[in-house]
Order: C-alpha cells, then structure tokens, then sequence
C-alpha cells in the first residue's frame, strides 16, 4: 500500500471519522492483531473504548477498509491536550 494513497485517504475522512461518537483520533500505523504490529500499513482509527458492533449505532461503526485502505481501531482512552 502507498503511503501517498493512505495520506490522502486519511486527509479526506478524518472529519468524518471523528464526528462518529468515541472516535477521538486518526493516524497512520501499521494494523495489529492480537496486540501484535503487523507489516499492514493502515488507517489508525483511536477511539476511548472499544464497543461491541451490536452495541454502536450504524453511522458509529469504523468500517473495516475506505477506500481500499485498511482501518485498525485502537482503544487509546481519553486523550487530553498538554500545555
């Protein structure tokens, strides 16, 4: 995966992602699985807690690919700005 394609795709669905309730953030990482980093470049998507899908309303849902880009949902808790 190209990192210009995930840049882009990134800038262009931030907006979107963090106007879905408990998103607080997006990054570009690499995908983990079972708390390991894995070599998939991906679309960071942190959030404070991490929700069962039967529990969130459809618009909350992070799907699991945009545009071809895989997206990896981290729990990250409460993020608060420092002085």
């Amino acid at each position: 995966m190209n990192n210009d394609k995930i840049r882009k795709v990134k800038e262009k669905y931030t907006g979107e992602l963090l106007r879905k309730t408990n998103v607080v953030g997006v990054a570009i990482g690499y995908k983990e699985k079972g708390g390991q980093k894995t070599e998939i470049p991906s679309l960071v998507v942190m959030v404070r807690k991490k929700v069962p899908l039967s529990e969130l309303r459809q618009q909350d849902v992070v799907p699991p690919e945009i545009e071809g880009v895989v997206t990896d949902v981290r729990e990250v808790g409460e993020i608060k700005a420092q002085q």
